[in-house]
């Protein structure tokens, strides 16, 4: 089988899972997102296809939210939260020093597809400020002293080759 026949596969089961109504779209995006780490274009057009919208419709709502992206991600998304509190204790710095140790910019992963940092906006964690997000697990109170710390902890988790 494929990579692509497993693709066309498992978005099956998700449409399956969450239901063909097309109300139910978002969910069905945020599923394979969740899944792939970023929308496929294969995925999108099953989607489209499967639930009888538009590929236009789709791709808006692909495009509409920040939370997807229609490029891969890295295993470790670095996000930097930029909101008013962050911005005020330091995260243009923080952001700034995960740039120099990654040699990437914002919006940007390393070419071996380890990481993907990001710019975002308020996590809604201002009493944390600042504060950071690596995948799903927060990193309160970070300075950019602790960059170098967070990429290790990253590098630990990896599967040994």
């Amino acid at each position: 089988m494929t990579a692509v026949d497993t693709m066309h596969t498992r978005v099956n089961e998700i449409i399956d899972t969450c239901g063909e109504n097309r109300a139910n779209s978002l969910l069905v995006l945020q599923e394979i997102q969740h899944e792939y780490n970023y929308l496929p274009r294969t995925a999108l057009e099953q989607v489209a296809d499967r639930m009888e919208i538009p590929l236009s419709e789709v791709y808006h709502l692909a495009t509409f939210y920040r939370h997807f992206s229609l490029s891969p991600k890295g295993d470790f998304c670095l996000r930097v939260c930029m909101g008013t509190a962050c911005h005020v204790h330091g995260a243009p710095r923080i952001l700034e020093a995960f740039e120099r140790e990654l040699g990437i910019k914002a919006g940007e992963s390393t070419a071996d597809g380890t990481y993907s940092l990001e710019a975002t906006g308020c996590l809604g964690a201002c009493a944390q400020a600042p504060i950071m997000m690596v995948n799903e697990e927060a990193h309160p109170q970070i300075t950019a002293a602790d960059v170098p710390d967070v990429l290790e902890q990253c590098q630990c988790a990896l599967p040994e080759q």
